[in-house]
């Protein structure tokens, strides 16, 4: 009696089951890609997205569709891609916020990313770059603390929003200085740089792929970068860990391709070898260089070491500085 269960048991599943390999077998070439990005176009996450999905799409020979669904700093987008379908077809280019940090600052936000997205590979990562308005009387991060100390709460800064890599950078230099900065958050990037060269707010914390341009022309004064040694592209800003109160910073933003968990093996494996393949690409090295950004490289595996790494960081600091999100 029970062999005879098992055995319908497995002759119901044997048509998924083939259905499932079929499937794999054909992917990609039943149809295009999406490629969700969740934020609005123009920005450094949908810039990357843009660069990444035209290597990928030529290397997969398929088409790879860019959708940009905004909203709640990412996690409207975020939370679309984890209801898709798990058959490969559903890609999304998550970064620190909506997938890492969202859910440590914002009851709201319901979803686990760490169990219902699987990721495929570290696409780049990124410092942020702190500038100063005209006009104020800094030089270097030094002089900033300098001043903050003489004036407590005086000093403002803008990031991006709260909660974002660029206000866990603040917040950290913060305490590690023992200085206090009034938060000014903005909701996206786009306005800070303005804001701060015609002088309505003192400071910004801006990703240097935005920023690197006008820092080259002259239009934002840099301060110091957040990552451990200077970038490339803006060899005389200094690093925020030269600063003797700041020894040992380093956090970066970051970016990522993730498909739906349940995604077939097979395909999360073929998606991490041509990405890997795109960002050793000459040209692709050198966009992401000229804004300050370095190249992901790794596996699956190594990019989920790296997830957990970033997120006991950004619990640690969300913590400390008690930041919500109402």
């Amino acid at each position: 009696m029970f062999k005879r269960l098992i055995l319908l048991a497995a002759a119901a599943f044997a048509p998924l089951a083939c259905l499932s390999a079929a499937q794999t077998a054909d992917w990609p070439a039943a149809k295009p890609l999406t490629l969700i990005v969740p934020v609005s176009a123009g920005g450094n996450v949908d810039t990357t997205a843009r660069l990444v999905a035209q290597k990928l799409g030529d290397r997969l020979k398929q088409s790879i569709i860019v959708e940009n669904i905004a909203g709640a700093g990412g996690v409207v987008g975020v939370g679309k891609a984890i209801h898709a379908a798990a058959d490969g077809y559903t890609v999304v280019m998550g970064f620190d916020g909506p997938i890492s940090v969202a859910h440590l600052i914002n009851p709201a936000v319901k979803y686990d990313a760490e169990h219902k997205l699987a990721p495929v590979g570290l696409v780049s990562t990124a410092p942020v770059v702190m500038v100063a308005r005209p006009g104020l009387a800094v030089n270097s991060v030094q002089d900033m603390l300098a001043l903050a100390r003489q004036e407590p709460g005086r000093l403002t800064y803008a990031t991006s929003g709260v909660g974002t890599v660029h206000h866990l950078a603040a917040e950290v230099m913060q305490e590690q200085a023992g200085v206090q900065l009034t938060h000014v958050p903005y909701r996206g990037g786009a306005q800070i740089a303005n804001d701060v060269m015609g002088g309505q707010v003192d400071l910004g914390m801006l990703v240097t792929t935005s920023a690197t341009p006008l820092i080259q022309h002259g239009k934002l004064r840099a301060l110091g970068v957040t990552s451990a040694s200077r970038v490339g592209s803006l060899p005389q800003v200094p690093a925020l860990g030269e600063t003797p109160d700041l020894k040992g910073f380093d956090l970066n933003t970051w970016t990522g391709l993730f498909v739906p968990t349940g995604t077939p093996a097979s395909v999360i494996a073929r998606l991490n070898e041509e990405l890997n393949a795109v960002l050793k690409m000459p040209d692709v090295i050198a966009r992401l260089q000229e804004g300050g950004a370095t190249p992901g490289e790794g596996t699956p595996a190594s990019f989920a070491d790296f997830l957990k790494k970033e997120q006991a960081t950004y619990a640690h600091i969300v913590d400390s500085a008690h930041i919500t999100q109402d």
